[in-house]
């Protein structure tokens, strides 16, 4: 028999970086008076990824919605003090406007043209710089077999990804939200709407709508409410590594293989810190994995043959290195699309959704964080329309093709 443990306004599964900030924003709401609950099974974040991700920021998207996302983001990151002081104290989360550089051969051009149309239409500040231009701003990259390149002027970077979770959290109970610890195992529904949570240790609470933020579980869990969601766990690797070599203001580089890199810290006397990966080849990526990887689990070999190989032939300097310490993490991935599955499912009208991130939740989380708490007590989005993202595009097989995923 279950036992009701309390009962909330909002109960939000997942407490990491989204979770956290659907729970701020609907606390900082002056209208909103309720309670909300966040449940999270894992306090210490050790295999969230939000914790375990590169922590970057993009414009550099393919479809409008995600461009349009991600400068909120940069405006929210830009002004943090602004939103999640905590009795005048300022979270640090040292963002870095390192900006973002795609690269492409020939084949390539074309996409990137299109994708940079796109982007300073919707108020983007990227550049498209032919190969001699690339050779002229950053002399160390191999452009031998290059078209051209896209560049971050501004609005693009890198930041502290655990210390804006922080930030999200500290400010989200500064405002009321109680945080416990617990696994949410299942939904509670009756007459086609959620009353409620069941956790694993069979206690429930009681609510007038749930978020599901849950990462990689949120297609498991959302199907205990009878909703269909393709977001499944796959293993992504983050290595590190120092150079001596010049490479100065390297932005974060996409190769043409996918393999990435940018700068982490300040040099030292090793040289330059820096962090990479890559998205496996489709033929190293066609299972999922059913459970979250261990951190620790990292192949070497993928770094040498994915990863280290077509950088060293981008950056010279990056021949001689000194690997690093490495670690695995899981991206919730939207088999459809590639892109987040955002607001109120289809048939269960009070379960709002918010999964599917593939790698983009912590970047995606202010805006997503407002969105979902706009809609949640509105009925709908005011600031930004968050409704391409749907589920019901999921429901009718509608993908909204991302081309940039990484």
């Amino acid at each position: 028999m279950s036992s009701v443990s309390g009962s909330a306004d909002i109960v939000v599964v997942g407490g990491a970086a989204i979770g956290s900030s659907v729970a701020y924003h609907l606390a900082s709401d002056p209208g909103f008076k309720g309670r909300v609950i966040v449940v999270e099974k894992d306090p210490a974040y050790r295999l969230s990824a939000s914790a375990l991700s590169a922590a970057s920021i993009r414009q550099q998207f393919s479809s409008a919605v995600n461009i349009r996302v991600s400068l909120f983001g940069i405006e929210f990151l830009r002004n943090i003090g602004r939103y999640l002081s905590v009795e005048g104290e300022v979270p640090s989360i040292d963002l870095h406007e390192g900006g973002y550089l795609y690269v492409a051969s020939g084949e390539g051009r074309r996409v990137l043209e299109q994708n940079q149309t796109l982007q300073q239409r919707e108020g983007a500040d990227i550049a498209l710089y032919a190969a001699d231009m690339l050779r002229s701003k950053f002399s160390w990259l191999n452009t031998s077999d290059l078209a051209c390149g896209s560049y971050g002027v501004s609005g693009e970077g890198w930041f502290d990804g655990w210390a804006l979770l922080q930030a999200f959290r500290r400010k989200a109970r500064s405002l009321g939200v109680e945080y416990r610890q617990g696994e949410v195992a299942a939904y509670v529904v009756e007459g086609g709407r959620v009353t409620g949570v069941e956790l694993a240790d069979g206690s429930r609470i009681a609510c007038a709508a749930a978020v599901n933020a849950s990462g990689t579980h949120g297609a498991k869990l959302a199907a205990t409410a009878g909703v269909a969601i393709p977001v499944r766990s796959m293993k992504r690797y983050v290595f590190s590594f120092t150079c001596k070599g010049e490479v100065d203001n390297c932005p974060l580089l996409i190769d043409t293989s996918g393999a990435y890199v940018r700068p982490e810290g300040k040099r030292g006397s090793d040289g330059q810190m820096f962090i990479c990966g890559a998205s496996p080849p489709a033929e190293l990526d066609r299972e999922w994995i059913e459970t979250d990887p261990d951190v620790e689990d990292v192949d070497w070999s993928f770094f040498e043959e994915h990863v280290w190989a077509p950088l060293a032939h981008r950056v010279p300097a990056f021949e001689a290195i000194k690997a690093g310490r490495a670690w695995a993490g899981p991206y919730d991935m939207n088999g459809l699309d590639g892109n987040a599955i955002l607001g109120p499912a289809v048939g269960v009208p009070n379960l709002y959704l918010a999964n599917g991130f593939s790698g983009h939740g912590l970047q995606q989380s202010p805006a997503v964080g407002r969105g979902i708490a706009e809609h949640l007590l509105n009925g709908r989005y005011r600031s930004l329309d968050l409704s391409d993202l749907g589920h019901a595009r999921i429901v009718e097989g509608r993908p909204l093709r991302e081309a940039n995923i990484i």
